[in-house]
């Protein structure tokens, strides 16, 4: 499904409004292509909003004939309403994303009616769960429909009321108890297990996103957790494979995934970011938080020896008066405890998941926060695996001021929205298509 934007190019409807898509007025502008989902997703056009603690970004991305992105427009502006990723502002958030909505639209040329959005906060949770289904007397392939039954097994879990499934993703299936098959379809078997990590948010929480989403007049084709977008536009196939832990470092929330074999075996999101550290530096300094922030980019180091004991920094207090001179080792001071404190709350959380010892890759930072020099060597010392900072890469389009890790997430729900089209329609297209030596295979076999 895409998000729908409309102008001087096509119009791309998603599969859920396709079926009335023909009543539906539309600006006479652009000229409306209404497509089922899975007839092909080459040639059209995704939206993504990236609704963050510290900003909010909405780009627009146009995809050619071989599936490739490119960048067509992006809004960027500070957010409001939100704290830790959470709404606490419906009316506040809403605006926000309305601006950044138009920018995008005022650059690119469209106008957006629905978008792939993200979702962090502190209510995130996640679980791996197993579901197994019976294929018959194992005279038959396994079909797209047996997965489908499999995966819904999996989701048939005592999810509180209060609590809503945002992603249900397969790791790994079993066929009469062989492990380690990535794709059960057209193999022969009596019995299909599938181990399945779930994602959860908080019903209110999604429910408030949705509701300032749709304020701004778009509508949501799908919610994505942003530690499985940013893993889309940072994550090297190998690393997936090998054993990796994404750290999303955001202004008000950090956000772990682990990928093990080309999978996410563990999830979860930390309610401390960026904006602690600045609000250190704000308290400690005894300075406004905008200027804090200002002192960490551009001067900011999260190991204090690493700073030269006579290195000073102006800065202005609250009130109206001379600048005076701080120690940028005490700044380093300031910003280091806070790291620490980030870099072991991520390690406890390696060692709860019980996979610490299945990561040679090492760990993949991005975020905002992931700019702040001297982390990755800090994060190496603390967390004992070797560290780089993961940036989106091979995009065209991609304009400097958005190529950063910040924005990591942003480009990221563009990918995962690309992806998860493309699956779909394969999906579908597996549950259409009939084996063609089914029949031939089922005579052979004794009844």
């Amino acid at each position: 499904m895409w998000g729908i934007v409309s102008g001087s190019n096509s119009i791309w409807l998603p599969s859920s409004l396709s079926a009335f898509a023909c009543s539906t007025t539309w600006p006479s502008s652009g000229v409306i292509c209404c497509r089922q989902q899975g007839e092909g997703v080459l040639g059209g056009t995704v939206v993504g909003i990236d609704v963050g603690t510290t900003k909010i970004c909405t780009l627009v991305a146009e995809v050619d004939d071989e599936g490739r992105l490119r960048i067509v427009g992006a809004g960027v502006v500070p957010s409001r309403g939100l704290r830790k990723g959470v709404i606490v502002s419906v009316d506040d958030a809403a605006a926000a994303i309305q601006a950044s909505i138009e920018k995008a639209e005022r650059m690119s040329g469209y106008k957006i009616e629905s978008a792939y959005v993200g979702v962090a906060g502190s209510h995130i949770q996640s679980l791996n769960t197993r579901g197994v289904v019976a294929i018959g007397r194992g005279d038959r392939p396994i079909t797209q429909d047996d997965v489908d039954r499999a995966m819904e097994a999996a989701q048939a879990v005592a999810v509180p009321h209060n609590r809503q499934i945002i992603h249900a993703i397969p790791r790994g299936f079993s066929l009469d108890e062989q492990e380690g098959i990535r794709d059960p379809i057209g193999l022969m078997g009596y019995r299909l297990e599938v181990e399945a990590h779930l994602v959860t948010g908080a019903v209110t929480s999604l429910r408030n996103l949705a509701s300032c989403v749709e304020a701004a007049g778009i509508e949501i084709t799908a919610m994505v957790l942003q530690p499985l977008a940013s893993a889309e536009a940072v994550l090297r196939p190998e690393e997936r494979e090998m054993g990796v832990v994404l750290v999303d470092a955001g202004g008000g929330t950090v956000d772990v995934a682990i990928f093990i074999e080309g999978s996410i075996w563990h999830s979860l999101v930390l309610p401390i970011g960026g904006n602690h550290v600045t609000n250190d530096i704000a308290i400690g300094l005894r300075i406004p938080f905008d200027l804090a922030e200002e002192l960490k980019c551009r001067h900011g180091h999260a190991i204090a020896e690493a700073v030269a004991p006579d290195e000073v920094v102006e800065v202005r207090s609250f009130a109206q008066g001379p600048e005076r001179l701080v120690s940028r080792r005490e700044l380093a001071a300031i910003v280091e405890a806070r790291a620490e404190e980030i870099c072991e709350m991520v390690l406890r959380e390696i060692k709860r998941s019980g996979y610490d010892g299945l990561l040679p890759a090492g760990v993949v930072l991005t975020g905002g926060t992931a700019d702040l020099e001297g982390l990755v060597e800090l994060g190496q010392r603390l967390l004992g695996l070797p560290v780089r900072v993961g940036v989106p890469d091979d995009i065209e389009g991609l304009d400097e001021s958005i190529r950063g890790p910040a924005f990591a997430t942003s480009v990221g729900i563009l990918l995962w929205g690309l992806r998860h089209d493309s699956e779909q329609g394969r999906r579908r297209d597996r549950r259409e298509r009939r084996p063609r030596f089914l029949d031939w295979l089922k005579e052979l076999l004794p009844r």
